[in-house]
């Protein structure tokens, strides 16, 4: 199988690496090489963070350089517009619809830009959904990650099983029942 090269970006505090943990354990337990990088750009106080999951037959480097994600997973819509240089060609964007405004546009130094549904619509394979009313309706605003992963695994060739099991062993007891909940709003059985 050649790489698969699959990008997770959003913002601190969202649950990125723990879908990136998801992602990685489940393309494992299909027998596949993983390498996966993170970058935490001040995810303590809301920056970017951005995660590089690679899987394939053998996987020499995590990291994934501009034009060649296959997938990009966005959590938060301007996070999705800045990772956009490194969607591959005829590659797939599932953006998480929700607004958080980084500090520029907090102080009113910058404004939120307008309209990026539409221009990421007009250049790439779009999945748009508002995941953080969906994880609600699951019971938690934070399975926003699980919601994400539960519509990209519904692209994949993983099996719904293997995910369940995954997110079985990666996600702690206490979260697991609104977790599963969350991707089965998305995936279904």
């Amino acid at each position: 199988m050649s790489t698969k090269n699959i990008m997770i970006v959003g913002v601190g505090g969202q649950g990125t690496l723990l879908a990136s943990r998801i992602l990685g354990n489940a393309v494992i337990r299909q027998g596949f090489d993983v390498k996966v990088s993170e970058v935490h750009g001040m995810s303590q106080r809301g920056g970017s963070v951005v995660t590089y999951v690679k899987y394939g037959d053998e996987v020499q480097s995590p990291i994934i350089d501009k034009g060649e994600a296959d997938i990009i997973l966005a959590f938060e819509l301007l996070e999705a517009y800045r990772a956009l240089p490194w969607l591959k060609k005829g590659g797939k964007m599932i953006v998480n619809e929700q607004k958080i405004n980084p500090m520029p546009v907090i102080t009113g130094a910058a404004k939120y830009p307008a309209d990026i549904l539409q221009k990421l619509d007009a250049v790439t394979d779009l999945t748009s959904l508002d995941a953080l009313s969906l994880a609600l309706e699951a019971g938690s605003a934070k399975a926003v990650n699980v919601v994400l992963i539960g519509v990209m695994a519904k692209n994949t060739d993983i099996p719904y099983e293997e995910w369940v099991e995954t997110i079985k062993t990666t996600v702690p007891p206490k979260f697991l029942e609104v977790n599963l909940k969350a991707f089965d709003l998305v995936y279904g059985k």
